[in-house]
């Protein structure tokens, strides 16, 4: 969804009470860093841009996430409209995972969380791709 003028109010998506009586305030920044800012959310969305589709192929990744904190911020993500869930082609009676158009509308944002950690952090490498299509 478009950006509003700056100061403007944006108009409430599909937040339901539940979710809108989680908010701290209605800071743009502090609405962002409550759905994305703890330390895993942004890594499974990374994951997910990188290809991976199921339970299984985020436990693997090199963080080692635990099962209930991925099940957690997958259905986290899914509630708020970045994440579906589908009927995986690859495993029967499965389901997989893949980013909405919301959810991929983080690229650039992930991009350049990339481009800062790689230009400022000692020791950081770029060895996941994070453009792959979904």
């Amino acid at each position: 969804m478009p950006r509003t003028k700056q100061g403007a109010a944006r108009p409430p998506d599909n937040a339901g009470p539940a979710q809108n009586a989680h908010r701290r305030s209605i800071c743009p920044v502090a609405c962002t860093l409550d759905l994305l800012g703890d330390k895993w959310t942004l890594l499974v969305v990374r994951d997910l841009m990188s290809g991976k589709s199921h339970f299984k192929e985020f436990l693997a990744s090199p963080e080692k996430i635990a099962t209930n904190i991925l099940a957690e911020r997958l259905a986290r993500l899914a509630a708020n409209g970045l994440v579906e869930r589908y009927p995986s082609s690859d495993i029967a009676g499965r389901e997989a995972y893949r980013l909405t158009e919301k959810g991929r509308s983080l690229r650039g944002l992930m991009a350049q969380i990339k481009a800062w950690g790689l230009d400022h952090i000692d020791g950081t490498e770029a060895r996941m791709a994070t453009d792959k299509e979904n």
